[in-house]
């Protein structure tokens, strides 16, 4: 009677697995089905189709503004005033329309200098700005 019993156990304690495998390999197959009718969105990249480099001229010189420790203000290695700044980055501006304008601050320099130079680029009509490290 025991060995009946044992038996019925075994039986009963085996799990059929195909019926999971079933499901699982229709699942897979509905994602992978899916997964190909998903566009995806994208920028268009339009590559150069010259790949040579450029020579640069060196009269297309960058308007350089240096802010000391300070906040003194360099431009063209003059002093200038705060309230000058606009006017200064308008006439090498027009000098040469092409250059972009540099700012290069100290470490210890206020952010608030900083911002009012990149106003001022922007009121003087020069959008092409740029910041650079090194003291």
């Amino acid at each position: 009677m025991r060995r009946l019993r044992a038996r019925d156990e075994e039986r009963e304690s085996k799990i059929n697995l195909t019926p999971m495998l079933d499901v699982v390999f229709i699942m897979l197959i509905f994602f992978i089905v899916t997964a190909t009718f998903v566009k995806e969105i994208g920028l268009d990249v339009n590559q150069p189709e010259d790949d040579t480099v450029q020579p640069v001229d060196p009269d297309k010189r960058s308007i350089v503004v240096r802010i000391t420790s300070h906040d003194r203000i360099l431009i063209a290695k003059r002093t200038v005033d705060i309230r000058s700044v606009r006017a200064n980055i308008e006439r090498l501006h027009a000098e040469n329309p092409e250059a972009p304008v540099i700012i290069q601050p100290h470490p210890e320099s206020t952010t608030e200098t900083m911002i009012h130079i990149m106003d001022s680029a922007r009121q003087a009509g020069v959008y092409n700005i740029s910041f650079a490290t090194g003291h």
